[in-house]
């Protein structure tokens, strides 16, 4: 059993005589205050905490995050409060403290929601002081690793969260060794049966790879004797969890992952790593488009290394990173390495610690825009994978975005609002769609437009969980905004009916009727109007009560321009166009489904006015509609072309064309036209029947 002499001693290799002692102190205090507590395996409760500060020690943690670790859940568990603890171990250790303590259980929905809540208020705390994170997940890799006296139940739920959230935590922190151990003991309480099966095969496979590697070893060090580089060459072995991941996500079978042989080679300076990389290229031939140079481009969470992959003896792939000892140090502590090198106090973060506190930023950013705790966890979630694309600005800047990311990641990456303007973009100089995912080594360069609005259809290929959340939260607000304005104007409409208008309503009766329906303000009643989750008639009526009779006259139908944007729809059944009889059906939470006066979809409710309401378009209405049309005519050579240049000599465009024969000589063509207006259709029906051998063509209705 490990004591507080035994991690004293450990301390005292790195931290001076008094910081020592006060991680004693904070040991005994710890004691105390658990004095009585025991843990599901039976052992004094101050074994945990004791076991945590030394999971820190290992990484060099400074003393505040070791006396944070040994009273971390004393506020919780013991009723000692935040105060006390500030009066004895000073501001800093009780800020980290109240930051890891085991987070205030609420009463949620569901298991995912009281995780995702959890998950945003650590965030809040990591914000604050980055240790923060770094005591929770020494905490949860004590209780993983003592999670066989766990019910398989709980033990199951608490691998998953630990494979889902803090696994990656710790790889998006560069905490390579926990990151590794997070997953092999997650597989290990997840999966039991096939870790104990991978487990096995390897111990195996290492007996019959023994003399390989022996050889690959020494051919490797005789190499770098014979160049005069100093390095050590070190076999790597792969995880249980990478194994098993790479077998499903690849389908390959064992043999095929195990036949590559893997080994670092770490030096004592930059320079020597290139050196080193020449000469085992001289040795083995490389594998081409397998080199990456992770020293000059480090990924997301500050990892540093040269990767290439050779052609050995029997042709035997062999994987060799090439690295010094800093970046061996930084890629197995990641974030805490920072404190390992940091010399004073009021040190200004840089390299890992400086793109953790970066990322949490952003954490944060998108945690006050999402709608909820498990959207904002779904999006933290997507960046916490981060196989990264490397690209470019159009000033040279590096940017990394996940793989996948498009144009449109990128734009929100350098600025919200360069992502909200965003029209088009040029990738390497050539105008590209949005959609396409980017490769490294693009660059990248971004047309936006002032009053441009984030499209609803970008949700389908962003990556990034940046752009997703701030896609989301600009749309909700055009989508309220547009809301407000068409509930504003249903309202208006049936008051004038009655004689009246919002404006000369008072406002006592205004504010009854909100407190009625529950509303803080006036606009979040026009909102469920324009949502058609309210009737604009049941409203007027309630906000009208003893004061105005209804008045028989009825004010004329309500004026579409075509520029209501998300909350008015034109119905797919029987696209209606400028010019055609219309009316609208209010649908509760889509707000207004334009369709034609004779749409049957509708004929059921369209004399009911709480679901229906009489439509005209407005004089002045814009934009582009869809239309389809059927068209008959002889088959001839060339026949798309025909019809694509007659619809364009009318000014009109094909949105989508079909065709099918019906017997030898007649086709069947359907045809989606974006047309202004009736007029526009006529004109391009015109123009289609000049057309040689068209015995017929009429427009579709549902």
């Amino acid at each position: 059993m490990p004591s507080i002499d035994s991690l004293a001693e450990r301390l005292s290799t790195y931290l001076g005589p008094d910081q020592v002692n006060l991680v004693r102190r904070a040991y005994f205090y710890a004691e105390q205050a658990h004095d009585g507590q025991l843990r599901r395996s039976g052992e004094a409760y101050v074994t945990h905490p004791l076991a945590v500060a030394r999971i820190l020690a290992e990484m060099h943690m400074d003393h505040h995050s070791l006396m944070a670790a040994m009273l971390h859940d004393v506020i919780e568990d013991t009723g000692i409060g935040k105060e006390a603890l500030s009066a004895q171990f000073g501001e800093t250790v009780a800020e980290l403290v109240d930051g890891v303590s085991k987070l205030t259980q609420m009463n949620f929905e569901t298991k995912a929601e009281a995780q995702a809540e959890n998950f945003q208020k650590m965030a809040m705390a990591m914000a604050r002081d980055i240790r923060v994170i770094l005591v929770k997940l020494a905490d949860r890799l004590h209780n993983m690793r003592t999670l066989d006296c766990m019910p398989h139940e709980k033990s199951r739920r608490i691998a998953k969260e630990t494979l889902e959230i803090y696994a990656p935590i710790a790889n998006r922190l560069g905490m390579h060794n926990i990151h590794i151990e997070f997953e092999d003991l997650g597989f290990r309480a997840m999966y039991p049966m096939r870790s104990e099966r991978i487990r096995n095969a390897v111990r195996k496979a290492r007996g019959n790879r023994k003399e390989i590697v022996n050889k690959i070893e020494e051919s490797l060090g005789h190499c770098l004797a014979r160049e005069d580089l100093q390095g050590e060459v070190q076999g790597r072995e792969k995880h249980l969890y990478s194994i098993y991941q790479k077998m499903r996500g690849k389908r390959r079978a064992f043999n095929e992952i195990m036949d590559v042989y893997a080994f670092r080679i770490v030096v004592d300076k930059v320079d020597t790593c290139y050196r080193v990389l020449g000469a085992v290229h001289n040795l083995y031939k490389p594998l081409p488009g397998r080199f990456k140079d992770y020293i000059a481009i480090p990924k997301a969470n500050g990892y540093q290394s040269l990767h290439t992959t050779l052609f050995g003896m029997h042709g035997v792939p062999i994987e060799i990173q090439i690295r010094t000892r800093e970046m061996e140090e930084m890629a197995n502590n990641g974030v805490a390495a920072h404190w390992l090198y940091k010399s004073t106090d009021d040190e200004q973060p840089k390299g890992t610690h400086a793109r953790a506190r970066q990322w949490i930023k952003g954490v944060l950013e998108m945690q006050q825009r999402a709608g909820n705790s498990l959207e904002f966890i779904e999006n933290v979630k997507i960046d916490l994978f981060p196989d990264e694309v490397y690209v470019f600005t159009p000033k040279g800047r590096i940017m990394e975005l996940p793989k996948g990311s498009t144009a449109v990641d990128f734009a929100y990456a350098v600025h919200t609002d360069v992502g909200n303007s965003c029209i088009a973009c040029r990738i390497n100089r050539r105008l590209a769609p949005l959609s396409e995912p980017l490769q490294s080594g693009s660059t990248v360069e971004i047309v936006s437009a002032p009053g441009a609005r984030p499209n609803p259809a970008w949700l389908n290929f962003v990556v990034s969980g940046k752009a997703r959340t701030h896609i989301r939260h600009a749309l909700k607000l055009q989508r309220r905004s547009e809301s407000v304005s068409l509930g504003e104007r249903l309202l208006n409409k049936v008051l004038a009916g009655f004689n009246s208008h919002l404006d000369k309503l008072p406002g006592e009766r205004l504010q009854a009727a909100l407190l009625e329906y529950q509303y803080e303000a006036l606009d979040d009643l026009l909102e469920n109007i324009g949502l058609g989750n309210r009737m604009a008639f049941v409203v007027a009526r309630r906000l009208l009560t003893d004061s105005v009779e209804p008045l028989p006259t009825q004010e004329g139908p309500l004026a579409i321009r075509g520029t209501e944007g998300l909350v008015l729809n034109y119905a797919k059944c029987c696209t209606p166009i400028p010019g055609d009889p219309i009316i609208g059906h209010l649908s509760a939470g889509k707000g207004m489904v334009v369709h034609l006066d004779t749409c049957k979809n509708i004929s059921d409710v369209r004399h009911n006015p709480e679901k229906c309401i009489q439509l005209s378009w407005a004089k002045d209405v814009s934009g582009e509609f869809n239309v389809e049309l059927r068209v008959e005519l002889e088959h001839q050579r060339g026949l798309i072309a025909l019809l694509a240049s007659s619809v364009n000599a009318a000014d009109g465009n094909i949105e989508k064309i079909s065709m099918d024969e019906r017997d030898g000589r007649i086709s069947v063509v359907q045809l989606v036209v974006s047309v202004h207006d009736r007029v526009h259709l006529a004109r391009v029906i015109k123009k289609l029947r000049a057309l040689k051998g068209l015995s017929r063509i009429t427009r579709v209705r549902g």
